[in-house]
């Protein structure tokens, strides 16, 4: 008995640097006062109310994140809950970028001009555009559950890319993933198709997350610890068994690049970008590649680094498979948001190739990083843009119904060009830079085989693109073809917003590309 009083005073509480991981407990706060809320307070104030919370959440997080990196911490970053989170320098860029880029989101989904009521379901028995939608609506407002949702997901993607331990990651995916399933299933329009995506993300969603599990649970059998640094230490060993580690390693990448929608983990991709509420397409598009992606870098730099050379050409075949599925299947495609879900696919692949160029400079991280960045203002702002063009059933994304778009709105087809020109990577647009810095680090790390391919597979991506401007501008439009709906306030913030910074870091990229390459990740 006097033993276990012994240990049990030995165990000491873990130090927590509050300052370090503010920016997430401000978000994850904020989200839980975000579901109080909805219970306390009638249905017509909820909107205005959680509108406010939510972008007073980002601001007070961005403001705290401002904070600490000016403030005089560790140059190398520090760990905080017992070693679970590391707050270094990619950490900050990453979690910067993802509250400005879930600003953008929020802007989107809190819009009810473009579609009254909102974007959300209010009632499943109710068919939309009736009487009896309209006057809900009016007297409801939107379906406000979106926005602590949309925040505990943020706070779960924050966490994952700080995540220093494998089981912490496991858990932060969850957070993440959970409300983007409900999120998913939630259009006021074309419900079941919605709901078909929802069912399909979380099911593969599942299949993901077991794989990740199960990849956990092999590398502790492995290293006998979760830590990011454990592993790495336990890899560079040589009496240990590398069957696990690479068992391990496989079948966490495939939980991870499942997330990151890279090729051939990609099948929820097209479905779930069709189904779901626009809005939450965008927030999805942006903000869990960069989640996604933030994990990746973590895992193959902190864990793998000393093993790179075996699990480098596994990797490198998925890069080339996730750009050729992405740029071959996007030619094929006849709705825009489904052609968008194959150029993120090809994205991923390009993202990819930042990903397993690990040089001594850590140039393949920033360089990734600052992709991250710009490919999601550049995809907000072309989600916002789709939402505008609508017939009666909703937004008209068949590529047929765009014919001509040019003539009935020449601005918002000539800022959809210019968006759809970033992404084929078109220079004096940030896709080009984010293109350009990430090859150049491939090639400094000897993957010049796999840029040429990449190039190729750009080159095929363009003539998508190009398919949709030329429609645009040399095409007739129909008698009866859709409408494009004067964006309200929140929506014209959200694509300037998106189409500014795309055309700024295409022509002045040097201040972001410095901070995306102060400092690395703590190991």
């Amino acid at each position: 008995m006097n033993l276990l009083v012994a240990q049990a005073q030995q165990i000491e509480a873990p130090e927590i640097h509050y300052g370090a991981i503010a920016p997430v407990l401000v978000v994850l706060g904020a989200a839980c006062v975000s579901v109080l809320l909805e219970a306390l307070l009638p249905k017509h104030q909820r909107w205005a109310v959680q509108l406010v919370l939510s972008l007073v959440t980002l601001v007070g997080a961005t403001g705290a994140l401002i904070l600490y990196a000016t403030s005089d911490r560790p140059e190398q970053g520090v760990a905080t809950l017992a070693g679970a989170i590391a707050v270094d320098s990619p950490s900050l860029f990453l979690w910067a970028t993802l509250l400005v880029l879930a600003f953008g989101s929020i802007l989107l989904i809190a819009d009810r001009s473009v579609e009254p009521g909102g974007a959300f379901v209010a009632q499943a028995a109710i068919r939309p555009g009736t009487v009896q939608d309209r006057a809900q609506a009016t007297k409801t407002g939107m379906q406000t559950e979106v926005f602590p949702l949309t925040l505990f997901a943020l706070g779960g993607m924050m966490t994952f890319v700080a995540s220093n331990d494998l089981l912490t990651m496991f858990i932060a995916l969850e957070v993440l993933s959970l409300p983007l399933y409900l999120l998913c299933g939630l259009a006021r329009r074309r419900r079941l198709l919605s709901q078909e995506a929802a069912v399909k993300y979380f099911l593969l969603g599942a299949f993901a997350s077991a794989f990740f599990l199960y990849g956990v649970a092999l590398l502790y059998g492995y290293a006998g610890s979760v830590k990011l640094s454990a592993i790495a230490t336990a890899a560079g060993g040589t009496d240990r068994s590398d069957t696990l580690l690479f068992a391990g390693f496989g079948l966490l990448v495939v939980g991870l690049l499942f997330k990151a929608a890279v090729g051939p983990f990609h099948a929820w991709t097209p479905d779930v970008y069709q189904g779901a509420p626009t809005p939450v397409t965008a927030f999805m598009a942006a903000c869990t590649k960069v989640a996604a992606f933030g994990g990746i870098l973590r895992v193959l730099t902190v864990a793998f680094e000393n093993t790179q050379w075996e699990w480098r050409g596994v990797l490198y075949g998925v890069a080339v498979v996730s750009m050729v599925i992405g740029a071959i299947l996007g030619l094929t495609q006849t709705d825009v948001k489904r052609m968008i879900a194959y150029s993120s696919v090809a994205h991923a692949g390009f993202l990819l190739i930042g990903s397993i160029a690990l040089t001594p400079d850590g140039e393949g991280v920033s360089a990734t990083m600052f992709y991250l960045l710009v490919y999601g203002f550049t995809t907000i702002a072309a989600f916002g843009i789709i939402s505008l063009v609508r017939n009666s059933d909703g937004e008209a994304t068949h590529l047929s119904q765009w014919a001509g778009l040019a003539k009935r709105s020449p601005i918002v087809a000539a800022v959809f060009t210019f968006l759809l020109l970033a992404l084929a990577g078109i220079p004096m647009t940030s896709g080009f830079i984010g293109k350009f810095v990430v090859f150049s680090a491939a090639i400094d790390a000897g993957l010049a085989p796999l840029v040429v391919i990449a190039l190729v597979a750009s080159a095929v991506a363009a003539f998508f693109y190009l398919r949709v401007i030329v429609l645009m501008y040399f095409s007739d439009p129909a008698p009866d073809g859709p409408t494009v709906t004067v964006p309200g306030a929140f929506t014209t913030i959200a694509i300037t917003l998106g189409a500014v910074v795309t055309l700024v870091l295409g022509l002045w990229p040097t201040f972001v590309l410095d901070w995306a390459g102060t400092g690395t990740f703590l190991s």
